[in-house]
């Protein structure tokens, strides 16, 4: 179903405050599966307050989070249509480690792929503490058959698409998930329920629920701080990619990184390419 695209214009996107806690920061961590290497004291101060807390970076995808916000009624879009197709993040000073911390996300662009086809719905998230903005937050929402409302077929400025590395990667990092996954992950505050619900997700074409594609980012966001930053806090400076595939619960997550912070992740047990296009700055 096309978009409402006056009703998605004046969708009110909440501004969210959020008093940040060491238990958010544990959870958060617990939910993209650090700690489950219990004898790897590197990721201790992520998830025991009593060792840290210790931000991982890639927490800034759920701080002060909006929620479905494009599964309100009055959004214009038809929410069992909605995927997430891409996600940036630049960390542009100190992420606070308690305290109130406040989002601001507003749609930048909406891209009509024509009638029948998908929409896609650009929308930009700044997080601030203080006065001060600490992250910004890029994000490409795929809406299934949602064009033909007669708007741009294209991005203004398109970010180019990386070339696959022809060398074999640096670094190989296997991370598994949890059955249980997605829905410790629901507990930060998207509650979309793709996630949760086993029948909607079978009328949606998948077999069963899947994992976020921002916990499947946060996964790979910690095999990158394993191999390239050393697991610092303060290492990890922007990231992004592209969702391929989906990626259910259970499943291990191989990511494939290069010295030059490009990367890509796969399930090796169905071959396949999760996400790519993958690249990451570290200081």
């Amino acid at each position: 179903m096309s978009i409402d695209i006056d009703k998605l214009m004046r969708l009110e996107i909440p501004q969210v405050r959020q008093e940040l806690t060491a238990r958010d920061i544990a959870l958060y961590a617990l939910s993209i599966g650090m700690g489950r290497d219990a004898l790897d004291a590197r990721q201790l101060p992520y998830v025991d307050p009593l060792q840290g807390p210790a931000v991982m970076p890639a927490m800034v995808l759920v701080m002060a989070h909006p929620g479905f916000y494009l599964g309100h009624p009055e959004s214009g879009v038809d929410p069992k249509g909605v995927l997430h197709a891409d996600q940036a993040i630049e960390i542009t000073g100190p992420i606070p480690a308690k305290g109130e911390v406040e989002s601001r996300t507003r749609i930048t662009e909406v891209i009509d792929k024509g009638a029948g086809k998908p929409a896609l719905i650009l929308a930009e998230t700044e997080l601030s503490a203080e006065g001060r903005t600490f992250a910004r937050l890029n994000r490409t929402t795929f809406i299934r058959g949602g064009g033909g409302f007669g708007g741009l077929s294209e991005p203004k400025n398109p970010v180019p698409r990386l070339p696959e590395p022809e060398t074999a990667p640096d670094h190989v990092v296997d991370l598994e998930t949890a059955d249980a996954q997605a829905l410790l992950y629901r507990l930060n505050g998207d509650l979309n329920p793709l996630h949760s619900d086993p029948e909607l997700a079978r009328k949606l074409g998948f077999q069963r629920p899947i994992l976020h594609g921002l916990c499947t980012m946060g996964v790979v966001c910690h095999a990158l701080l394993r191999a390239l930053g050393d697991y610092r806090p303060d290492s990890l400076r922007a990231v992004r990619l592209r969702f391929a595939k989906p990626v259910y619960p259970g499943e291990t997550i191989r990511t494939e990184i290069w010295a030059d912070g490009r990367f890509r992740a796969l399930v090796p047990a169905r071959d396949a390419v999760v996400i790519d296009g993958g690249l990451a700055r570290f200081t």
